[in-house]
């Protein structure tokens, strides 16, 4: 028996209907993807290299404001996967802080100013005991990513987070056109 999910699309109003079918024992297998874009960076010096740039004193802030948020949610992860870049690292050092997230960050320069197909490569590479993976990344290949990801048109500010369910145990399964259901999108600014 498939169990029925509605959305509606943010550009027509027009509802869709995906099927995710419950495992043996009448339960949904659910994955949790929490794709991150960093937080504010510097320009300030334009003879620094872009992987090099560090963030801003807003950026600082949105991104320890961000992880109190999640751990207050209930939504820390079980493994935070950066791209290299010193914006995406601090990034993820400060939110997972707040979170008291007490594993290592793991990192992989194939995020750094990727396209969708990196970042589905990386998710699909996760080990499948890993029940919610936080991929923190650049635009505009994040936003594009979840965008394919989850039919919708969304475009993540600096420090923004989706929060998307996958209906699948194993992380192989996903493909761009996958069920994903966009859950909620964190913006950083909103308070605590």
């Amino acid at each position: 028996m498939a169990v029925e999910l509605q959305r509606a699309l943010p550009s027509s109003g027009a509802v869709t209907r995906r099927s995710w079918i419950p495992n043996s024992a009448g339960s949904l297998d659910m994955k949790t993807l929490l794709l991150l874009r960093h937080a504010k960076a510097s320009r300030d010096d334009p003879e620094l290299d872009d992987r090099d740039r560090p963030l801003k004193p807003r950026g600082k802030e949105d991104a320890k404001r961000l992880g109190r948020r999640l751990r207050v949610a209930g939504l820390v992860p079980t493994l935070i996967v950066s791209s290299t870049a010193l914006r995406a690292r601090k990034t993820a050092s400060k939110v997972a802080k707040q979170m008291n997230y007490a594993r290592a960050i793991e990192l992989n320069p194939r995020l750094y100013l990727s396209n969708p197909n990196d970042h589905l490569e990386v998710v699909r590479s996760v080990r499948d005991t890993e029940d919610r993976v936080m991929i923190v990344g650049h635009n505009p290949g994040l936003s594009q990513f979840l965008n394919e990801l989850a039919d919708t048109e969304a475009e993540l500010a600096t420090c923004d987070l989706a929060q998307i369910e996958l209906p699948f145990n194993h992380w192989t399964e996903l493909e761009k056109s996958a069920c994903a259901k966009l859950i909620q999108v964190w913006h950083a600014g909103d308070g605590d």
